[in-house]
């Protein structure tokens, strides 16, 4: 794609070539669907297509960033993989902020392979979950703190079935706090495996999407793959091991010492939670809260942070994440808890 100045300083024009090999169906999209997402996205520059050529005309910033985005949906149709609307917006994000000195390119991001299975393949959609995915190879424990949707455990979990056949670990543990939603155990109908099924269900539903559904049975029958309460864990040293601890908000500060402190030689650990969403009894401190100031700076832990702009579920999701802390924010939440104090104390002194 090459660059010419216009009469404006402040004006450019760029032109691009499509390979005869990439259909133009591939870069723009079923009925020109990318094409729309790209142009609401750089509303001072105008793009017209003819054949398997694209010009814009406009802001030259602007037009630079539309040069780069063209440039880099080709390396990843090059590399066999398909661009979509979601992909294009994330790409067309991750430029912007390239621009204010972040460094992986979208074809960095986008064409990482994590792992496939049954013609699938499980990689990071935006720059936050490629470092999150990245801390996981390069240290020993790895904290993934963000809102519901960012991928926290799901990618964790594609690490461990990756390290798992690749032979760097030996076995995969998976657990998790069975405290939520101010539920207890005891007041639940069944068995203790009953009880604690539905607590663990979510990582057994990611498991199925990353191992034949018929060997897993088999392989947690061995002790390969173990999917248990956090309470399991004490008393235990877990070597050749990739250890995932999911939820960990609702862990309290000893809980997160207990588990932190079962890590065995040759092992790695990866730690999920989201801080927004405790449901510990009322005065429980956190142990994933606490446990960012503890370990903040100590070597080879790593905390990974994600936001609302790495939400990778519908749309809505992340904005009403957003639309929550906002509230936050605002004081919103203590507000509440301070006007149902209020009332609380006021229905007991009405009883008096």
């Amino acid at each position: 794609m090459t660059q010419t100045p216009t009469q404006q300083q402040t004006q450019a024009r760029a032109h691009f070539v499509v390979p005869a090999k990439h259909p133009m169906v591939t870069v723009l999209g079923s009925g020109d669907s990318l094409l729309r997402v790209i142009e609401a996205a750089f509303p001072a520059v105008d793009i017209h297509v003819r054949g398997n050529e694209v010009s814009a005309t406009g802001d030259a910033a602007e037009v630079a960033l539309v040069q780069r985005l063209f440039d880099e949906m080709m390396l990843v149709l090059r590399a066999g993989q398909p661009m979509t609307e979601d992909a294009v917006e994330r790409s067309i994000a991750m430029l912007r902020r390239s621009d204010d000195g972040e460094g992986e390119t979208p074809a960095q991001v986008l064409t990482q392979n994590i792992l496939s299975n049954r013609g699938r393949t499980i990689r990071p959609k935006t720059l936050n979950q490629k470092r999150y995915v990245d801390a996981i190879d390069k240290h020993t424990v790895v904290f993934g703190i963000g809102p519901a949707g960012t991928g926290k455990t799901y990618l964790a979990m594609a690490k461990a079935v990756q390290a798992l056949q690749s032979k760097q670990v030996n076995r995969i543990i998976l657990t998790r706090p069975a405290v939520e939603a101010g539920e207890r155990l005891g007041f639940l109908p069944g068995t203790l495996y009953e009880k604690i099924d539905p607590y663990l269900r979510p990582l057994y539903d990611a498991l199925h999407d990353m191992i034949d559904p018929d060997s897993i049975p088999r392989l947690m029958a061995a002790g390969t793959i173990e999917v248990a309460p956090l309470a399991y864990m004490r008393g235990r040293t877990l070597n050749d091991a990739f250890i995932i601890l999911d939820e960990a908000q609702n862990t309290s500060a000893e809980q997160m010492k207990m588990f932190l402190t079962r890590l065995g030689f040759d092992s790695k650990i990866v730690v999920t939670g989201d801080v927004t969403q405790i449901d510990l009894p009322g005065g429980t401190k956190s142990g994933l809260r606490e446990v960012q100031q503890i370990l903040d700076g100590v070597d080879d832990v790593h905390f990974s942070r994600l936001t609302s702009t790495d939400v990778v579920r519908h749309k809505l999701v992340g904005r009403i994440v957003d639309a929550y802390e906002a509230y936050d924010d605002r004081g919103g939440s203590d507000a509440g808890r301070g006007a149902e104090r209020g009332r609380t104390g006021r229905a007991k002194n009405d009883g008096k």
